[in-house]
């Protein structure tokens, strides 16, 4: 007979049997797996799994949310049942071989009258009484992206303001110092409310209230080549008055140059109202950070090549495009392969593996990404905008180039004309082209004119203009 039970304080899930002790037990998600201690042999045994892990050589963090398949080698696990049980940092049940993790929210918040009552008393609170900001990265999956980098700075000079970050669950990293709030939680409610500021970099969701004297800034999180908003194809009443209704809830919108100013404004109806173009944030690490203890974080040796492959996601399918091989990449190229999956990719997806593989799609800031980089493989991602601040290599695989130009999305340019790097529609092009030491010397003139356009500003000095506006306008109070 096989038992299960949850330790609440040590934070493991243990699995008992009778007979030999098993020679492997792992638990096995999406996004991460742990391995289980085994102990026991002979009449009995036991397997303990850790609820927590460490990724890409961070600090061990809960297990992010999802199905975790339970693998035990010979053991039937059919039948084995543990009810819900909430601790401080997840929920967790097990079914058959299967234990579903869950954030560490209260089942009667999760109703729809439990929410209501939450989102009732968020209507009614005066608010914006803490010296605080209320960050949001990517809907609260990741916490990267521009809002991390005006949090390292704002952290600096401001020290007196509370930083709150809203996460999806608790296995998103978050800054030193800062405090997470479960998305739906009451803390998270009570952080919107409170705060005198919201820094975002996608729409705000849920019911959103402005309190007095409450500031909202939308940093955005990407230069645009794809059409956006309002310019996307097709006429769709009910989209225009969504995109308007959300561009009103914004005080200020930041853009990377005066190009994306323009799109930004136009798209979102953003008028009347102050854009701050002043280079993008999270591109501050490119200019000064020091690659080392990145790569050596993720295990890469400080000669290796590294190819990241950052493709953006699509509208027409719900997990990140499988135009690479990574493995095979990895091995016709001599480098390392990086993946990383666009942020909606994030959840429906599953890690990539492979000899020289590694999946940083839920590695918490693509800058130290992009730092250690010696080349880009994407396709339309704004990433392009800012990789070309570093000047290496960009390669661009777009084998759905006119089904996505002419059909999903549209561009603002003509890629092919101006892209710093060749277009390629296959891996075996992809690899030939990267592999060609003399390639990138035909695109010296394009990626002038790329980076004199778009990263003139992106010069390790962006978040701190935007954090002396902030303090500037009395925003918040150093």
């Amino acid at each position: 007979m096989t038992t299960a039970r949850i330790d609440s304080e040590a934070q493991t899930l243990v699995v008992a049997g009778s007979g030999a002790r098993p020679a492997s037990a792992v638990l096995i998600g999406a996004r991460a797996r742990v391995g289980a201690k085994l102990t026991g042999g002979g009449k009995t045994w036991k397997a303990t799994f850790p609820l927590r892990v460490a990724r890409w050589g961070g600090a061990e963090l809960p297990l992010p949310a999802g199905e975790y398949s339970i693998e035990i080698a010979g053991v039937d696990l059919e039948g084995l049942r543990v009810e819900p049980v909430l601790m401080p940092t997840l929920r967790l049940e097990v079914t058959d071989a299967v234990a579903t993790v869950a954030p560490p929210l209260d089942p009667v918040y999760e109703t729809a009258e439990g929410q209501r009552t939450l989102e009732q008393r968020y209507a009614s609170q005066i608010g914006a009484g803490e010296n605080a900001v209320f960050f949001e990265s990517f809907y609260g999956q990741t916490s990267g992206c521009n809002p991390r980098a005006i949090d390292r700075v704002l952290a600096e000079r401001a020290p007196s303001v509370t930083r709150y970050w809203a996460v999806a669950d608790l296995s998103v990293e978050i800054p030193d110092g800062a405090i997470a709030v479960v998305e739906g939680s009451p803390d998270w409610w009570r952080a919107r409310a409170e705060s005198r500021m919201l820094i975002v970099n996608d729409w705000l969701r849920r019911r959103f209230v402005r309190k007095p004297g409450q500031h909202v800034l939308q940093t955005w999180h990407g230069t645009p080549l794809k059409r956006l908003a309002l310019h996307r194809p097709g006429f769709d009443p009910r989209r225009m008055a969504a995109v308007v209704k959300e561009s009103r809830r914004w005080d200020a919108l930041l853009a990377q140059n005066t190009y994306a100013a323009r799109v930004l404004k136009k798209a979102y109806a953003f008028f009347g109202r102050p854009i701050w173009t002043d280079g993008y944030p999270r591109n501050d690490l490119l200019a000064s950070g020091d690659p080392a203890p990145i790569r050596a974080q993720l295990g890469i040796g400080p000669d290796e090549r590294v190819l990241l492959y950052a493709p953006t996601w699509r509208d027409d399918r719900s997990e990140m495009v499988d135009f690479v091989d990574p493995e095979e990449l990895a091995a016709r190229t001599d480098s390392v392969v990086l993946v990383r999956g666009h942020s909606r990719t994030l959840r429906p997806g599953r890690d990539r593996a492979g000899s020289r593989v590694i999946d940083v799609t839920g590695y918490p800031e693509t800058a130290r990404l992009l730092l250690i980089a010696d080349a880009l493989v994407t396709d339309y991602s704004s990433v392009m905008f800012d990789f070309s601040v570093t000047g290496r290599p960009m390669y661009f695989l777009v084998p759905d180039l006119e089904h996505y130009r002419g059909e999903l999305r549209g561009f603002y340019f003509d890629l092919a004309q101006r892209a710093p790097g060749p277009l390629v529609r296959t891996q075996d092009e992809l690899i030939a082209a990267v592999n060609d030491d003399e390639g990138p010397a035909a695109y010296a003139e394009h990626y002038a004119a790329w980076t004199a356009q778009f990263n003139r500003l992106d010069d390790g000095a962006a978040a701190d203009r935007v954090v002396s506006r902030i303090l500037d306008l009395g925003w918040l109070t150093a």
